[in-house]
């Protein structure tokens, strides 16, 4: 399995705009090209200094040696060229994660895909010997050539993947965007375009003890907010030091006006009053303009602390759910002048934000237009839905409680339907969204496994507290947060045994034993549920979790008895 990223590290991105208004007088007749600009010029050689320091890296080469070839060879500072470095190597690091989950997405995938051969395989040869219609045979023959054919590719892709495993190499980088090249190559964008892609960027990033950024500094003039960007290829060496290392003169700075969004401009200028480092990327877009990306390092959230209990949160593609979980693992009702207040930039129509309060403390926050409006939209709606739920952590004093799914592309085969639903389903945007809410607010919170929480919480607890399946489900995701082992009850038990008499009874004198609902399927999960139940309470807590436990065969009898 591939590591995940750390969850407990969170940066803030501020998206802006820069305005160049003050150039250097003069140009480099050895590094620029006809009548670029000195900061476009600079933007080439650092993307190129990236391309280069990537191959240097599949080499083998050393950072020092990477660092002061870089600036021989580009021109560049010695910090341009260690960023350049940096963002080589994590290019290098992402591709070879990228190969671990590829490998293992494709071989689900082929799984699956030999799965669906073996089938549509012998519906052919039944249906060859029941001597069927031509036209029939036809599509039964046609069906197993497009099962072969994707078992095919998904063999000779796995097999490209492992070669590349084996080797200690990684499959071809495409500098300036695979699918921007693929569309050069069908004559959907231009060659110009894509070599434009490939010298659009300036990295730099922060150093506390350097004021913030020494490369590119951003400033508030007491008016607006400015950009200095160093244009080290213009300075000339002055000499050399005690260690052999060139001394260059003061690089020369483009300077201009930097835009940001009003809501996140209190925060940037106490971030540059502190002098905390950031991070900068300059973009520049195929209009010419350039695009701004301010990065802070918000550290490390916390540990969450359940004295109090947590809020847990169980998301759904309409809305999430809340419980508002003691330190006992039980349900504590709202305190008193609890409410959620109605967001005051929604209102497009009556019932775009819908609250809806159970007893005991759950909560149902309803937004009817995640499942289905545009992308833009949703992410908006998204924003505000993730602020709601940290302003009632932050009124309780709760770390919130989330769980962790995976929608990943493994997942992802023939079947349309679960497809677009996955696709489509904002589970991840929302997750991203309130971790970086906490993080502004420093609420703590914890990410737990999904695995079998809608389960337990449709058997435990929907009828106890007589609440959707989707907030006895926040309930579950709260107390494993907190630790807690999900017993199986005497209620529970009972309701197991009166489910398998009722459908265990006779009803028609020709099919002994066979009741409403009784398949095969249904007849196997009941045994296994005898055979696990008597177990299940001596089980360590990752074995009640465990794919294949008992609420397993819980939710299979869930969804047969539906």
């Amino acid at each position: 399995m591939p590591k995940k990223q750390e969850k407990d590290k969170f940066s803030f991105t501020v998206c802006g705009e820069f305005f160049p208004e003050v150039y250097p007088a003069h140009r480099s007749s050895k590094w620029s090209r006809g009548e670029e600009d000195p900061l476009a010029t600079e933007m080439r050689l650092f993307c190129a200094c990236v391309r280069w320091a990537f191959n240097r890296l599949l080499e083998g080469a050393s950072r020092d040696e990477i660092k002061k070839l870089g600036q021989e060879l580009f021109g560049l500072n010695s910090r341009y060229a260690d960023d350049a470095r940096l963002k080589a190597q994590a290019l290098l690091d992402s591709q070879k994660e990228l190969l671990e989950l590829e490998i293992e997405e494709t071989e689900k995938k082929l799984g699956r895909a030999r799965q669906k051969l073996g089938l549509a395989m012998r519906k052919l040869v039944e249906a060859e010997k029941k001597d069927v219609t031509p036209d029939i045979a036809e599509k039964l023959k046609l069906a197993v050539k497009g099962r072969n054919s994707r078992v095919t590719s998904l063999e000779k892709k796995l097999a490209e993947l492992e070669a590349h495993q084996e080797n200690g190499t990684i499959p071809k980088v495409v500098f300036g965007g695979g699918k921007l090249w693929k569309k050069v190559c069908k004559g959907r964008a231009t060659r110009e375009e894509w070599r434009a892609a490939r010298k659009n960027r300036l990295y730099s990033r922060g150093d506390e003890t350097k004021g913030g950024n020494p490369n590119i500094k951003g400033f508030f003039d007491g008016q607006a907010f400015r950009l200095e960007v160093s244009i080290s290829h213009l300075s000339e060496q002055t000499g050399t030091d005690k260690l052999g290392r060139p001394k260059m003169s003061r690089a020369p700075r483009v300077e201009g006006r930097l835009w940001l969004p009003e809501k996140h401009r209190g925060l940037v200028r106490i971030w540059l009053a502190m002098k905390l480092p950031y991070t900068v990327e300059l973009v520049r877009t195929l209009e010419g303009r350039y695009l701004v990306h301010l990065t802070f390092d918000l550290g490390k959230i916390r540990e969450p602390d359940f004295a109090k209990g947590c809020l847990a949160l169980d998301a759904n593609p309409d809305g999430v759910a809340l419980c508002n979980v003691n330190a006992s693992g039980q349900p504590e009702p709202w305190p008193e002048g609890f409410s959620v207040s109605y967001p005051s930039n929604l209102g497009k129509y009556e019932g775009e934000f819908q609250v809806i309060t159970y007893p005991n403390g759950f909560l149902y926050i309803r937004v009817p237009d995640l499942a289905y409006t545009s992308g833009f939209r949703r992410d908006y709606l998204i924003g505000v839905l993730a602020k709601v739920v940290v302003d009632i952590a932050f009124f309780l004093g709760k770390p919130i409680a989330l769980e962790d799914l995976d929608f990943g592309k493994d997942r992802l085969d023939t079947n349309k339907k679960f497809n677009r639903m996955a696709s489509n389903f904002p589970f991840a945007k929302m997750v991203e969204a309130v971790c970086w809410r906490v993080a502004k607010e420093w609420v703590p919170f914890k990410l737990v496994p999904s695995r079998h929480t809608s389960t337990i919480g449709h058997w435990k607890y929907v009828r106890r507290y007589a609440v959707p399946v989707h907030c006895a489900a926040a309930l579950s995701i709260g107390r494993r947060a907190m630790g807690f082992k999900e017993r199986m009850t005497k209620e529970l038990k009972r309701l197991i045994m009166q489910i398998k008499q009722n459908l265990t009874r006779e009803v028609d004198p020709d099919t002994p034993r066979e009741g409403e609902g009784m398949t095969r399927g249904v007849r196997a999960c009941l045994r296994r549920l005898d055979r696990k139940l008597p177990v299940y309470s001596g089980l360590a807590r990752w074995q009640q979790e465990a794919y294949y436990s008992v609420w397993h065969d819980l939710r299979l009898l869930a969804l047969s008895l539906r």
